[in-house]
Formats: C-alpha cells, sequence, structure tokens
C-alpha cells in the first residue's frame, strides 16, 4: 500500500504541512521529516522522492539548518522549495546571498527550458516568499524558468532529477501548483495514484489486529471527531475485544450523552460503558473559579475514572488514541533532538499511569482524511463533522462559579446556537461556534416587568487549525435568530452579545 511515498523534509517552513497534504490530495502518499533525520532513518522510509521544505532560516547563516548530505547520493529524485533551493545550491557547488530586495507575493512566471517538471505550464502566476537569492547556479545545472525580479526562479539537473523552485507551489496562489507538484510526483518520481481511504481502512485493519492479537483494548471515548472515528476503526478490526468508556461528568451539551450512546451502542454496535461521575465532578469544582484549576481538577478526575473503570475489564494491554497527524509533525522539532518536545495526547497521562500499548490507527492521517475515514466506515455526519468542543466541557465556557442551574441555562444557550447555524447552512463554514455564560447580570425588561438576569456570548470563528482564527461575519439576520430565541426561550438570560474578537489577540475559548 505504502509502496510509493514521498518524503517531505521539514525546514521549519509554515507551509512544511501544506505541501503533504497537497501531495496526498493527488493520491500519493506522503510524510513529513524533521530535516536532520538520519540517512538511515530516509533510507528506512524508502523514498520514491524527497521534497525540501522551506524556512525562516537563511543558508548564509553559522547555524543554518542542514540535511545529511548523502541524500543526494541516494539516486532518488530531489525536489527543493524556496530554502530548500538555496540548500541545494549551497550544497552542490552554487552560490547564495542576501537579496538586495525582499520577494514576497505573487511574480509571474516565464519558463525559459521544457523540462518534465514544469511540463504543461506556458507561463504561470507564482507566490514568492525569500529574502535569499541565487547569484550562481551549481555545475550542471540549468536554469528552467525566471521572474522579473528572480533570474533563477527554477533551476534543474535533468540527469540526476533534482530539481529546485524559488516559489511555493504548494500555496493556493500558486495557479499551477498542483500540475507541478503532480509533474515530480508521478512523472518523474513514478509513483502511481494509489493512496486511498478504503486502502488505508484495509491496512489498518490488518495492522490493528496483527497489534493487539487477542489482547483487549480500551477507548476513552469523548464523542469527538478524531477518539469515535479512531475508536470504530479498531472497533471493525476487533469487535468485542474494544471496550469504549464514556465519562459523563456533567460538563456535556444538551443530550450529549443520549447521542452518543444511540450512534455507538445502539447504531454501530460497540461495547460501550457509560460511566454517571456527575456529583462526583460537579463536587470537586464546587465553588472553583480559576480557569486553569478548573481543568486540573477535571484532567485529574477524569484519569481516576478512567482508571477505576479500566481496571475492572480482564486482560487490558491496549488504549486507544485518536491521534492524528498533525499531532505527530507538531511534536517534532524542526531545531533538533535537544529541542524540548511536546506530546499530544488526547487522554492526558494515562499512558504512563497505566502502563499500556497505545493503538493510534488514524496517526497518519490529516484532519480531513480522518473525516473521510468516518464516512467510509458509516459514522453518522453529525459526529464526522462535528465541531470541536474542549476537553474540559461547558466548566470553561461557564466563566466563573459552576452551579447546575447555569450549565442548564448554558446547555440551552448553546443549544440554540448550533440549530441556527445549522438552519443556516454555516456549520461546516465555522470552525467553532458556540454560547458562553458570563458571571454577570444585566437589567432588562421582559413583559413590563424589570429583570435582572445573565447575560450570554455567542463566539462563532473561522480557522484552518485552530493556531490562529478570525472572528465570523454572521449574517446579521442569524444573529437575531439566535438572540431572540435565547431571550424568549432560556430562562435566565435577558442579554445576548456576539464576540468580536480575533485569535491572537483573544483566545477561542473564554476560559
Amino acid at each position: 500500500m505504502f509502496d510509493d511515498r514521498i518524503l517531505v523534509l521539514d525546514f521549519g517552513s509554515q507551509y512544511t504541512r501544506l505541501i503533504a497534504r497537497r501531495i496526498r490530495e493527488g493520491h500519493v502518499y506522503s510524510e513529513i521529516f524533521p530535516f536532520n533525520a538520519s540517512i538511515e532513518k530516509i533510507k528506512g522510509f524508502n523514498p520514491q522522492g524527497i521534497i525540501l521544505s522551506g524556512s525562516p532560516s537563511s543558508v548564509t547563516d553559522a547555524n543554518a539548518l542542514m540535511p545529511d548530505i548523502k541524500i543526494f547520493d541516494l539516486d532518488v529524485p530531489i525536489l527543493g522549495i524556496c530554502y530548500g533551493m538555496q540548500l541545494i545550491a549551497h550544497l552542490l557547488g552554487g552560490k547564495v546571498a542576501r537579496s538586495s530586495k525582499r520577494e514576497y507575493g505573487k511574480a509571474e512566471l516565464l519558463i525559459d527550458s521544457i523540462t518534465p517538471l514544469l511540463k504543461g505550464l506556458s507561463g504561470s502566476i507564482v507566490w514568492m516568499s525569500h529574502g535569499d537569492a541565487l547569484s550562481h547556479i551549481p555545475p550542471s545545472f540549468k536554469i528552467i524558468a525566471h521572474t522579473k525580479n528572480s533570474p533563477f526562479a527554477a533551476m534543474a539537473n535533468v540527469e540526476r532529477k533534482i530539481y529546485a523552485l524559488q516559489f511555493h507551489p504548494e500555496v493556493a496562489h500558486t495557479n499551477d501548483g498542483s500540475l507541478i507538484l503532480k509533474n515530480f510526483v508521478q512523472n518523474i518520481c513514478g509513483c502511481k495514484p494509489s493512496w486511498k481511504i478504503s486502502s488505508f481502512i484495509d491496512y489498518s485493519i490488518h495492522k490493528i489486529k496483527d497489534q493487539v492479537k487477542s489482547e483487549n483494548v480500551i477507548c476513552a471515548l469523548s464523542g469527538g471527531v478524531d477518539s469515535s472515528i479512531a475508536a470504530l476503526l479498531v472497533h471493525k478490526a476487533v469487535e468485542r475485544q474494544l471496550t469504549c468508556i464514556f465519562v459523563d461528568n456533567g460538563l456535556l451539551r444538551l443530550n450529549e450523552r443520549e447521542k452518543i450512546v444511540d450512534a455507538f451502542e445502539r447504531h454501530l454496535n460497540i461495547h460501550l460503558i457509560v460511566v454517571d461521575a456527575i456529583d462526583r465532578f460537579l463536587t470537586k469544582l464546587n465553588g472553583i473559579t480559576d480557569p486553569e484549576q478548573k481543568r486540573k481538577i477535571i484532567g485529574r478526575e477524569f484519569i481516576e475514572v478512567f482508571e477505576e473503570e479500566a481496571l475492572k475489564i480482564p486482560n487490558v494491554t491496549n488504549l486507544v488514541q485518536g491521534t492524528i497527524y498533525p499531532d505527530v509533525i507538531e511534536s517534532i522539532s524542526v531545531k533538533g533532538p535537544s529541542a524540548t518536545i511536546k506530546s499530544h495526547h488526547n487522554v492526558g497521562g494515562l499512558p504512563e499511569i497505566m502502563k499500556l500499548k497505545l493503538v493510534e490507527p488514524l496517526r497518519e492521517l490529516f484532519k480531513d482524511e480522518v473525516r473521510e475515514v468516518g464516512v467510509e466506515l458509516g459514522l453518522s455526519e453529525e459526529i464526522v463533522y462535528r465541531q470541536p468542543f474542549p476537553g474540559p466541557g461547558l466548566a470553561i465556557r461557564c466563566l466563573g462559579e459552576i452551579t447546575e442551574e447555569k450549565l442548564t441555562i448554558l446547555r440551552l444557550a448553546d443549544a440554540i446556537v448550533l440549530e441556527e447555524v445549522k438552519k443556516a447552512g454555516l456549520y461546516r463554514k465555522l470552525w467553532q461556534s458556540f454560547a458562553v455564560l458570563l458571571p454577570v447580570k444585566s437589567v432588562g425588561v421582559m413583559g413590563d416587568e424589570r429583570t435582572y438576569e445573565y447575560t450570554i456570548a455567542v463566539r462563532a470563528v473561522e480557522s484552518v487549525d485552530a493556531m490562529t482564527a478570525d472572528w465570523a461575519k454572521l449574517p446579521y439576520e442569524v444573529i437575531g435568530d439566535i438572540s431572540n430565541r435565547i431571550i424568549n426561550e432560556v430562562k435566565g438570560v435577558n442579554r445576548v452579545v456576539y464576540d468580536i474578537t480575533s485569535k491572537p489577540p483573544g483566545t477561542i475559548e473564554w476560559e
């Protein structure tokens, strides 16, 4: 299944992940390794081709990021992008210097020589983003394209199958970028477009069976996209050997518990243990107002509850986690092995405490690919395409002290936000949309009577990866319908406000 594969060496570009995404969109498997991956590890991956990413660094710096130069002896095609191009020039006998004028933005690409890489292009708009530039190309290379400001916009050594671009083909601003990458991956590297979700599922089921054998597996099921689809994939492989544990901590959305039971136990026939821990969690949170303290209490209590339930199941040696490929990428620093590694686990601390082997069937997939797996396996669209929900749940959307009364108000208001967003056809266009209960009351007039009740803030944001986010410009009609329904239908609220803060400077969640 993975015979045809492309390796991307990451030198720290903000676009590195996009390179791998674009290649996979062309149905060829691709992975990202840090720039300083050993030649042994690279050989072990057995790539059909290697792509050197861009970087904020300069090859002229004393501590410039350098790959193992032996990659040029592997006899596989290589494509350098931006910093990758400058690396190729620097390492193979060319010269790179600081440009007198930084080139950033769109430029017209003019073809000088038809090569396999630029086949089908007659002139394109490309995206430039660089401060360094080549002053001399390496021996045996030739210039194959230029722009008005870059005489060396692309170069090639066709015999050695080494190509380099000063621009970024992976971004949408380069209008023939997908064609360029396809030319490299399929025509130059000879990769067949065989990377498909259906074949991934078959491969994963075989791999899970081989790992788990006759042992039992547990999964902390949150109802989120990643944990749900990971659980379903493991269930397809080992069926009743899997036990999912769903903890109702009293901080869930309206009817969340019923929806999870209906989806997983009744429709998918997955063995599910539902733990009612509402009183336990709310007692621990009584009187707590500090958001970080809330998070720590919830995280610690969850681990204790999960561990108690897991110990009741015999022969458990494996833990399912919904780790996905962006988590893996973010856990690897381009600064090298001396840098602090950030771990990404859906259930913080559990593997260390419980000494279980991890089963992570989605760790090779991007988020959109994960959703494709869910659709292919028959999971309901409501779960497959649901928006992210924070681990601490409504605790961090109920500002200040948490009470059952406030949680009831927040659940009803949040349900109205989601209903109206879905009715307007905006749900999948938004990264998140939800209600926040503020710990302040204000004066209002309802039915000719004075009221003094809570305020609900509505939050809706657009984002790609949650690292940054813009507040969503919802139509006034939608905001109006949300406000009218909350005030009319949710007892205890007399005012609704809309949050127009982007990230940064704000965060998506309020706590």
